[in-house]
């Protein structure tokens, strides 16, 4: 890669929070209230889907997408005002949080202020109409061979840096974007601010060139196909290997359950994967990657959110997972076998004679050790660890039992259910 990643991000975690559906006034303002609490559960990175005001033109639905930008350098008035935000982060800030927004390069909404201003930013058919990418109707393609174009991008995404001291930026669909663009960008702003973190929604390898972390689209694909019974563990190794073997050693991987698309386009976490999305939030706090969290998924939030429209997440207090989330958070924050991208780190798959229903893996840097086990089936499982790379005391990071496995033992495990060790280190 051609950027140094910030020191804080090896062990960090990802929130995406979508401001509209968060709360009844959908504002920055009342989002606010809830940093305390998403704070003790050990988030650290705040992704704010687009904090830009929305298009009128071509809009879906009654509020229309966020990522139809009407205005790169403005703030939504649904969500409140400039200085509303200026303030969140700025309250974020003192309880240790990293703010990135989303940032939309590949195209803006169909009446953003650039269409009258600067008419050649943009891409055009036959006809001499604005192309709408993708069959997207209510976004209009920008056009990347204009270099006043990629100035005036750069500009902009420089704003939010200096007005508003945010920590860096996720790009949607950043593959429809040259890569050479991105890494211009990242070159200009991080003369403001150091330390940057930037998030690709992509998931090709060349990218981290210029990107921290990308998407793991294949994986989550994967497991949803071996949920619904169309592949075997067999293949979820395959993606994992395909990993290690195609991404570089040092690139961050997101690892996640849900995030908006998802929830609204294709299912909840719960609809995707039944009674193992559980065990599949599991292995994304601990595999070598960085975790990343939607909107309500402490709760756990049982319904597909609108995605064009008004339709707030259903809050109840206390969040039922708040604490199973903040275990797997303080977990890898404090454990540095969980660093993501460590060269110091290995990680082990764990053969056991039940290998065709337990995925188990052991991740190890110096005396840190971690041991998960998930039953990826509907039975009862009782199995044994057969290889020697495992011995010692491992403490279960959720009910704190204490297991010594120096030496050949019976596990036994629940439908879908997870073990989660930490090694006891020697007096």
């Amino acid at each position: 890669m051609g950027f140094d990643h910030p020191l804080w991000s090896y062990d960090t975690n990802i929130y995406e929070v979508n401001v509209r559906q968060y709360t009844y006034e959908g504002t920055f303002n009342s989002f606010k209230e809830h940093l305390p609490r998403l704070s003790d559960m050990g988030v650290e990175v705040l992704w704010f889907m687009p904090v830009t005001p929305i298009s009128a033109k071509g809009r879906k639905g009654n509020s229309g997408s966020y990522y139809a930008v009407q205005d790169y350098t403005a703030v939504n008035p649904e969500f409140g005002s400039l200085q509303d935000f200026i303030d969140l982060v700025k309250v974020a800030h003192t309880l240790n949080f990293k703010i990135i927004i989303d940032w939309v390069a590949n195209h803006t909404g169909n009446d953003n202020v650039w269409i009258e201003e600067h008419p050649d930013f943009f891409c055009y058919d036959e006809s001499n109409q604005i192309i709408h990418p993708n069959g997207w109707e209510d976004v209009s393609k920008l056009n990347f061979d204009n270099q006043h174009m990629q100035a005036a991008m750069i500009e902009a995404m420089k704003f939010w840096i200096t007005t508003c001291n945010i920590d860096g930026f996720r790009c949607d669909m950043a593959h429809l974007v040259p890569l050479e663009f991105w890494e211009k960008a990242r070159a200009v702003l991080e003369k403001y601010k150091m330390n940057l973190f930037w998030l690709a929604e992509c998931e090709e390898v060349n990218y981290h060139e210029v990107f921290d972390a990308t998407y793991t689209w294949k994986w989550m694909h994967a497991t949803e196909e071996f949920c619904k019974g169309k592949v075997d563990l067999k293949n979820l190794f395959q993606v994992l290997n395909q990993y290690d073997h195609l991404f570089p050693k040092d690139a961050f991987r997101t690892y996640f359950t849900s995030n908006h698309d998802e929830n609204s386009w294709n299912g909840t976490e719960y609809e995707k994967y039944g009674e193992a999305a559980k065990a599949f939030a599991v292995f994304s706090c601990t595999w070598n990657g960085i975790p990343m969290i939607y909107s309500g998924q402490e709760l756990p939030n049982n319904k597909r959110l609108l995605f064009f429209d008004k339709d707030v997440i259903e809050w109840k207090q206390p969040c039922e997972l708040h604490d199973f989330y903040k275990t797997l958070l303080h977990l890898r924050k404090t454990n540095t076998a969980l660093r993501a991208a460590d060269s110091n780190v290995v990680t082990y798959k764990v053969e056991t004679n039940n290998d065709d229903k337990i995925f188990a893996f052991v991740r190890k840097n110096d005396a840190d050790e971690v041991l998960v086990i998930l039953n990826l089936s509907a039975e009862n499982i009782s199995f044994q660890i057969l290889n020697d790379i495992i011995n010692g005391r491992f403490k279960n990071v959720f009910d704190k039992d204490v297991i010594d496995l120096s030496e050949k033992q019976h596990i036994e495990l629940q439908p879908w259910n997870y073990l989660v060790y930490e090694k006891e280190k020697a007096l």
